[in-house]
């Protein structure tokens, strides 16, 4: 039996894996089999830092969400317990970015938490909840952002902004959102 060669595709795949392993430090991204080893062992590390990832973000949240509690007068584990039982389903993400951009906002909540630990009725602490979020300043700025550049500056002549012609979006949005 004649010996068979790997020829281009051999090749290929070599050069694939090289290619995969530029920029990584010694014989990882000149030898072939140390450059092979190290993808395995990056691959992994990747799929295990995606998992840590997510962790990650939800203790940053957690934290962030601490701090605006602690200045509000009330701890984490009471705030998020009360906004259960007020029924109040906002996810941490959110709550964090609310603390951060709309303390007012972050301190009603605070008080639907506390009313909703103090043991007054659910339902109205949560009708409460969520008419302070539809009246949240952030989503008129969304809704402002989806206008198109001539209705943009429309509004901003009609509210009296100088410039409004020469103006670009962000900057009309920006004016107007003032």
């Amino acid at each position: 039996m004649t010996r068979v060669k790997g020829g281009a595709v051999a090749k290929n795949r070599r050069r694939k894996v090289l290619k995969n392993a530029k920029g990584y430090f010694g014989s990882k991204h000149r030898l072939y089999k140390t450059a092979q080893e190290q993808l395995f062992h990056s691959g992994a590390y990747a799929y295990r830092d995606r998992k840590q990832n997510k962790r990650n973000f939800r203790k940053l949240w957690i934290t962030r969400i601490n701090a605006a509690c602690r200045m509000n007068d009330i701890s984490y584990s009471k705030f998020i317990n009360g906004l259960s039982k007020a029924g109040v389903e906002i996810n941490r993400k959110m709550l964090s970015e609310v603390a951060i951009d709309n303390p007012k906002l972050f301190a009603s909540y605070v008080t639907i938490a506390k009313d909703a630990l103090a043991g007054k009725n659910v339902k109205s602490v949560a009708e409460k909840a969520n008419k302070e979020v539809a009246a949240s300043p952030k989503e008129d700025t969304a809704d402002i952002s989806k206008l198109t550049v001539a209705e943009l500056r429309e509004m901003a002549e009609a509210n009296g902004i100088e410039g409004a012609s020469s103006m670009k979006k962000a900057e009309l949005v920006e004016a107007l959102s003032k």
